[in-house]
């Protein structure tokens, strides 16, 4: 299996970062999901699921950073156009990001349950998106958290493809 996110020199474009222009801005945070190309989906797979989150978030604020994970996307999606988060052109159950925990404790579900794109506060951060083909649904609701998420793929991986990206300062 394989993934596709558009960069220049590996860094994610603006508008899907910090950088964003204050129209795709929502709460202080960029909103406007990446296009992403999926090619090479194994035989037998019933859904895809991903996460896009930044690890490089740890040193900074001591855990993970979850920007967007979503699940039950159908199996025979090869593009993810720019913005699925927000519009819904591809079905999709999305899960919390970090704004909904503790630290930030965002409760408005165009944040909280959706893409918020990276904004480093200190250096480049290497984001890593992460496609699962996945056997079958998994049972998961809007606002689910990343534990949950891997708790319902374990056993049901089929292929796993991964990419990483850098978000500017």
């Amino acid at each position: 299996m394989q993934l596709s996110i558009p960069t220049t020199d590996s860094a994610l474009a603006a508008t899907y970062s910090k950088q964003a222009a204050p129209a795709q801005i929502y709460k202080g945070h960029p909103i406007i999901s990446f296009p992403v190309d999926i090619s090479d989906v194994p035989a037998g797979t019933h859904s895809l699921a991903f996460t896009f989150v930044d690890h490089d978030a740890i040193p900074v604020g001591g855990f993970t950073w979850i920007h967007w994970i979503a699940a039950n996307l159908p199996a025979t999606t090869t593009h993810i156009p720019e913005n699925a988060s927000q519009t819904g052109a591809i079905p999709m159950v999305q899960g919390n990001n970090s704004t909904a925990g503790g630290y930030v404790h965002e409760t408005d579900p165009k944040v909280s349950q959706h893409y918020v794109g990276p904004y480093p506060p200190d250096k480049d951060h290497r984001y890593s998106f992460k496609l699962f083909a996945l056997d079958t649904e998994l049972d998961l609701q809007p606002g689910y958290w990343l534990n949950e998420f891997h708790d319902a793929i374990a056993g049901h991986v089929l292929a796993t493809a991964k990419t990483t990206v850098i978000g500017r300062v």
